[in-house]
Order: structure tokens, then C-alpha cells, then sequence
């Protein structure tokens, strides 16, 4: 006799969630087993409401994803921008603070601080051009702004001439981007700490600081 209980179900999400639910559902399941291994049917039951829900606020899988894409500009800025370095007055200071911020957030679990536009670009660039453009413009609105102090440091110290705020902080994105990669293939985040690190070693002998 199977006396296998079934599992309780998920709990709905309240009345006039539904969006934020399911966008917050693309993220985590998205990050942790990647775009094409995740269905509407996943998502709605992370998420805790119904099929219909999902296509009354969706028309697609793929619109789902355009928006956790804006979503997730979103839900980073403000965690950016209230972290404690953009406090300092020395724009290099909050240049390396921020890097030091984003190396501390590497810990836990992969699927808890790797990047959801990245995980899902990576997968999705070549077959739909609406995801492609929406994580283009996510991770441009990172390095946009982070350009700024960027600058500031170019203002105050000088580099190369060649060397762009633009640019370097695209740079510090592919590093990113990079580091969450290898961290993949362990299954730990010590590899992905160690590139940081080398990142802030650039920065620092960019700019002079020894």
C-alpha cells in the first residue's frame, strides 16, 4: 500500500501580486537551472498562482522574461546605490568599495548571486532578439552607472589614454559575468572571489594605487 503523502500546495500569492511573483519567480528559477529548463508551469507554481494568471499578465514565456529583465534592473539599483562606499569622497575609494561590495556578495548557493540577464543571454542571445535587447540594456544601465565615479577617478588620478569610464566599467561587468561562469563549473564561489580579487588588483595599479 503507498502511503506517500502528496506535497501540500504552494501557498498563492496575494491578490494583486501576481505580477511580482512571477517575475520574482523567473528570477530565481531562471538562475538556478537556466532559461530553456524553465516552463510557465515552474514558474507559476514558484510563484503560487495559476496558469491564467500568468497569461493574463504575460502573453508568452518570452514577454516574462523581457520583463524580469527590466525587473532586474530594478531590484539592483537600489541595494547599489544605498551600499555604504558611495558615501566616501574619493571617487576611487567608492570604485574599489563598490568592487569589494560585489566580492562580498560572493557566497552561498551559485544560483544566489550569479546575474539573471547574464544566465539567461547566455542561453537565449541567438533565438529571440527581445530577450537579447532587454539584457543588453541591464547590464548597460550597470555600467552606466558606474561610469560616472569612474570618471571622477579618471579626473582626479589619470590613466592611459585609451582607457574610458564607459570602458572600464564594461570591463568590470565581463569580469563578473566571467567569474559567475567559472564558479558554475565548481559548483563554489572561492574561484569566482579569487577573479575579483584580480579585478581590484587592475583597478588599483590602473590608477596608481600600489
Amino acid at each position: 500500500m503507498n502511503t506517500t503523502r502528496p506535497s501540500p500546495p504552494r501557498p498563492r500569492a496575494p491578490r494583486g501580486s501576481a505580477r511580482a511573483a512571477l517575475i520574482a519567480a523567473a528570477h530565481s528559477t531562471v538562475r538556478k537551472q537556466g532559461y530553456a529548463a524553465t516552463s510557465v508551469d515552474e514558474i507559476c507554481a514558484v510563484a503560487g498562482v495559476t496558469k491564467g494568471a500568468f497569461f493574463h499578465h504575460f502573453e508568452s514565456k518570452e514577454a516574462l522574461a523581457v520583463a524580469a529583465a527590466e525587473g532586474w534592473t530594478e531590484r539592483a539599483r537600489p541595494m547599489f546605490e544605498l551600499a555604504p562606499h558611495n558615501r566616501l569622497d574619493d571617487p576611487l575609494d567608492r570604485l574599489l568599495g563598490h568592487i569589494d561590495f560585489r566580492l562580498s556578495m560572493l557566497d552561498g548557493p551559485t544560483e544566489d548571486y550569479t546575474c539573471f540577464v547574464g544566465t539567461m543571454v547566455q542561453e537565449a542571445y541567438a533565438t529571440s532578439d527581445r530577450i537579447r535587447a532587454a539584457c543588453e540594456a541591464s547590464i548597460n544601465a550597470y555600467c552606466q552607472a558606474l561610469a560616472p565615479d569612474i570618471q571622477a577617478a579618471i579626473n582626479v588620478y589619470g590613466v592611459p589614454e585609451d582607457v574610458t569610464a564607459i570602458g572600464l566599467a564594461q570591463h568590470v561587468q565581463s569580469v563578473l559575468q566571467g567569474a559567475f561562469v567559472l564558479a558554475k563549473t565548481t559548483n563554489d564561489p572561492a574561484i569566482a572571489r579569487g577573479t575579483v580579487t584580480h579585478l581590484k588588483r587592475y583597478v588599483r595599479m590602473l590608477f596608481g594605487r600600489i
